[in-house]
């Protein structure tokens, strides 16, 4: 059967290899991979402390020092299945602290926000862009000024194209107007370790201890095996809309167990295992072996927009904020350009190396002389998150060069 299983899991792209510059797909570490089967023999169950009695203080400690990155010494939090149930948490704490005002989003925040919204019975509405695919503070502020806004979401690290809102900007919209700040770090949120970021990008992150709630999602570039997101908060009181009761569970100890502060009841404690385990060995700490992997992910993409931008095939987005970049081959029309990505998407996969597709605004990305007749443009998408993409720049580099001959794009 396991044989079996083999062969099936063949189904697959390379994740792993430096080749994949598609989606936000990490390899965990051995570490964490060997510390989480180690856990799977216990099975443990971090919903109550006598289902997972050791996992459950690693949780604790591990997601201590989350909020020690975040700036907080003192906090509420415990990990989730992902990114969607860590926001789910934050928004329905929003909305018991701020019932009946409605979430703020960009339009370039993940849709999950809507969606968690229209779960919770939250009103929603998106605020549009700039052209660097951040949150438009002055559109935000019109908003705000309109009243009956209890939260906005701060996007650090938007999935399409890696923008950081601008948080600091946010925050300082407070002196005006009352509102809850949810930043969704899920992605960018370990880029708080690296210091070669943009002026801009780095005064948003050094804001984020001024939310009230915080999502990171060490699935992604905290090196862990899928599905490991946490939620944070700022104030700890807020344990008091968690409280429940249940004679059959919390009955082994005083202390406060994770499943009286969650949503969630079961979780696997393999995941707080490996996560422990992985930030014992890769500190979160600025300069250390863990933030210069994130940096060597950055460089990397900024070297290929680099090669990109100067070569006359094609148009792009804004300088990689974080280890993202889109682009799109250059047309006469816009309408023209969705049948060339496409085509240079499948020729750099047949050469084994594997990109991503996203459709955008015209706006988020430099056309040119283009003639727009399109609102929206496919674009090429690449995610460079694996430290060893700095050293593959050259050759992803000649990869997408001979897939975008291949596909008849010329200068």
């Amino acid at each position: 059967m396991l044989k079996e299983v083999a062969e099936r899991l063949k189904d697959n792209y390379p994740y792993g290899d430096p080749l994949y510059a598609g989606q936000m797909l990490k390899p965990p570490h051995d570490v964490a991979r060997r510390a989480y089967e180690m856990a799977l023999k216990i099975n443990p169950n971090n919903h109550a402390l006598d289902g997972g009695r050791a996992s459950s203080a690693m949780e604790k400690e591990a997601v201590a020092e989350l909020a020690k990155m975040v700036g907080w010494d003192t906090h509420l939090g415990h990990l989730c299945g992902g990114g969607t149930m860590a926001n789910l948490e934050a928004l329905w704490v929003a909305g018991q602290l701020h019932p009946g005002k409605t979430v703020l989003a960009s339009t370039q925040a993940h849709y999950t926000h809507q969606r968690i919204a229209g779960v919770l019975g939250l009103a929603f509405e998106t605020i549009a862009c700039d052209r660097a695919g951040r949150m438009d503070v002055q559109a935000l502020a019109r908003r705000l000024a309109a009243g009956g806004v209890g939260t906005v979401v701060a996007t650090l690290g938007t999935t399409a194209t890696g923008a950081v809102d601008p948080l600091d900007a946010i925050v300082d919209l407070r002196r005006r107007h009352d509102f809850r700040i949810h930043a969704d770090a899920a992605y960018g949120g370990y880029f708080l370790l690296v210091k070669e970021l943009a002026a801009e990008t780095r005064k948003a992150l050094e804001r984020i201890t001024d939310a009230a709630s915080v999502v990171i999602d060490p699935h992604k570039h905290g090196l862990q095996p899928y599905g490991c997101g946490c939620v944070l908060f700022r104030d700890p009181a807020v344990a008091r809309l968690y409280y429940h009761d249940s004679p059959y569970t919390y009955y082994t100890s005083t202390d406060r167990h994770l499943g009286e502060i969650s949503l969630e009841c079961s979780r696997p404690g393999a995941a707080a295992v490996a996560l422990w385990a992985t930030q014992q060995l890769l500190p979160l700490v600025p300069d250390g072996e863990f933030a210069k992997g994130l940096a060597s992910g950055r460089a990397a993409a900024i070297a290929l927009y680099d090669r990109i931008k100067q070569d006359g095939r094609f148009v792009t987005g804004s300088p990689p904020e974080l280890d993202i970049l889109v682009w799109a081959p250059r047309a006469k029309r816009i309408s023209e350009v969705s049948a060339l990505t496409q085509r240079i998407f499948d020729e750099a996969a047949r050469r084994q190396l594997h990109l991503a597709l996203v459709t955008l605004p015209v706006h988020l990305i430099d056309v040119q002389d283009m003639q727009r007749d399109r609102d929206t443009i496919v674009c090429l998408r690449s995610v460079l998150m694996k430290p060893e993409h700095r050293e593959w720049v050259d050759r992803i580099w000649a990869i997408l060069d001979a897939a975008t001959t291949a596909a008849g794009v010329t200068r």
